[in-house]
């Protein structure tokens, strides 16, 4: 247990999401967060739906469009720093990497791009209000 907490510690999210951009596709990314929604959590899947949905706005900057895929490109390949079939710890390296991914990305996420990510959340959770909760810290909503 400690090698894979050394492991996450040692992840520089930077370097992953540059090398990972190859392994992006829209079809993966559905399929994989389909897959491991339950298993990574409301919050991963939040912020990754966020992600995701960012790409789509055509005023986002070609940088930031190549950040959001670096990372979501991390997520979707299976041979990242800690396999996702790994019990507890498996998904934590690729909520690391989009985490550092969203903060780098923040500033382009607009009203429409949330609202696309918590209807797509509720279809997959219900209204669980766990996508409202955490658009207020990442969005000091109040």
């Amino acid at each position: 247990m400690n090698k894979n907490k050394d492991l996450i510690k040692s992840l520089d999210p930077q370097s992953e999401i540059e090398s990972s951009q190859m392994h992006y596709s829209e079809e993966k990314f559905w399929r994989k967060l389909l897959k491991y929604s339950k298993k990574a959590g409301e919050t991963t899947v939040y912020t990754s739906l966020l992600l995701y949905f960012t790409t789509q706005n055509p005023a986002v900057p070609k940088s930031a469009k190549l950040t959001i895929i670096g990372a979501l490109g991390y997520l979707i390949f299976p041979a990242d720093v800690l396999p996702d079939f790994i019990p507890v710890i498996g998904l934590a390296d690729d909520a690391s990497v989009i985490a550092y991914a969203l903060y780098q990305v923040i500033s382009h996420i607009d009203e429409p791009t949330r609202q696309r990510a918590q209807e797509k959340m509720k279809s997959w959770f219900g209204d669980s209000g766990q996508s409202s909760k955490i658009d207020d810290q990442l969005f000091n909503e109040k």
